[in-house]
């Protein structure tokens, strides 16, 4: 599937209303096409739908923001790299050459050279530490922390909260992006003189996790870590909590779904359990709530993490062409190198030597039902903070 809608704002009222930090040499008139690519079809849709909400409704109010006609292309992924790639070369072959977005790291995995050698710039809207690690290149960005800091901001933390919990057991996805977390949270786990007492890998379609489950029981874990993600993740949570292991162990989603996800679980099966999490609408900052507002008014209810970061990822595009005056791609990705900005988790920075943004990721544990103050107000932030390895121990050497 591909689509094609322009967002056309260029009154002189426009213009005037920008916020200061976007008004630059860039006329109202001037014109960018943004490719946008989530999976809209296939097993991980449910994610990649919201994700596209976030762009259409984010480029609705960044291209007034901006006074910028902005020509927003939508490329369904499938939740298949081998299907993406076509779909984006054809993209590049017809002049596209900005793009955002991916609902799964091999699509960024796969898609990222092809742009590179285009001279084009993608701003990733996926995890997986190649992406600024090895795999990097000066066409590719990221505003998502990768896995070696979501599990830094989360098993990290937990260790320091329950010193006596000595045995963890992790369920894992057998693709690029749960092979990276479990090869940190195992690091991690080594480090600490911790015992990984076992892993189970699923496969990408499993949704029945009952045999993981009475694996993980049997090593006797004082810590369950989920390494899956959206749907897969909710449907193993749902089945371990239905066998009652909330009561018998920790239990912690290292790369939750945010505010879609606690909706879909339910505040009953989510209290106690902890969550990490890339974003969170009651983050206290001016931006966050700016932003939260503008969703709300069009959604009816606060932004989720898909949201924002189909949000951010064109942000930072649009941010770095009224920057620099262009939409040439080679003068974006001079801009974005080293770029500061102020995002919905407060000062934020694009590192320069790899490309990645740098961040908070968030801490989160489930409420009781009784204490929510909101329909909305699954979670309470426990912690937040930022954990990026030195570009040099990436593995990121820059092309």
């Amino acid at each position: 599937m591909l689509t094609r809608r322009k967002l056309l704002v260029t009154s002189a009222a426009a213009a005037v209303s920008a916020p200061a930090i976007v008004r630059s040499a860039m006329s109202a008139e001037a014109s960018i096409k943004i490719c946008n690519f989530y999976a809209l079809s296939g097993s991980t849709s449910s994610t990649g739908k919201t994700q596209f909400d976030g762009v259409r409704l984010g480029l609705e109010k960044l291209s007034k923001d901006y006074a910028m006609n902005v020509e927003q292309v939508t490329v369904d992924s499938e939740g298949n790299p081998g299907r993406l790639l076509p779909k984006i070369i054809n993209e590049l072959q017809n002049g596209t050459r900005l793009f955002a977005g991916g609902s799964l790291s091999s699509e960024s995995l796969a898609i990222m050279p092809e742009i590179q050698k285009a001279g084009g710039v993608y701003v990733a809207a996926t995890g997986a530490d190649e992406i600024t690690g090895k795999n990097c290149n000066r066409g590719t960005f990221r505003w998502l922390v990768s896995t070696y800091s979501a599990v830094q901001q989360t098993i990290a933390p937990l260790i320091e909260q329950f010193p006596n919990a000595k045995r963890w057991y992790t369920i894992t996805p057998k693709y690029v992006f749960g092979e990276a977390l479990l090869t940190n949270v195992t690091d991690l786990l080594k480090k600490k003189g911790l015992e990984h007492v076992g892993n189970s890998y699923h496969s990408f379609s499993e949704s029945e996790f009952s045999g993981y489950l009475t694996n993980a029981v049997s090593t006797k874990p004082d810590v369950l870590v989920f390494l899956n993600y959206g749907s897969q993740s909710s449907k193993a949570l749902r089945q371990a909590i239905e066998f009652g292991l909330k009561d018998r162990m920790k239990i912690v989603l290292v790369w939750s779904g945010g505010l879609e996800q606690y909706e879909e679980v339910g505040a009953d099966l989510l209290s106690g359990v902890y969550l990490g999490c890339q974003y969170d609408h009651q983050i206290d900052t001016p931006v966050n709530k700016e932003i939260v507002a503008f969703y709300q008014s069009k959604l009816g209810k606060p932004p989720t993490y898909s949201h924002i970061a189909g949000y951010v990822d064109n942000y930072l595009i649009l941010e770095a062409a009224k920057r620099c005056g262009s939409s040439d791609p080679a003068a974006i990705i001079k801009t974005l190198e080293g770029m500061k900005y102020e995002g919905p988790t407060g000062a934020e920075e694009v590192r320069a030597g790899d490309h990645q943004c740098l961040k908070d990721y968030y801490l989160l544990k489930g409420k009781e039902k009784s204490k929510m103050k909101s329909g909305y107000d699954f979670v309470d932030i426990v912690s937040h903070g930022r954990s990026f390895q030195p570009v040099e121990e990436t593995g990121c050497k820059m092309t």
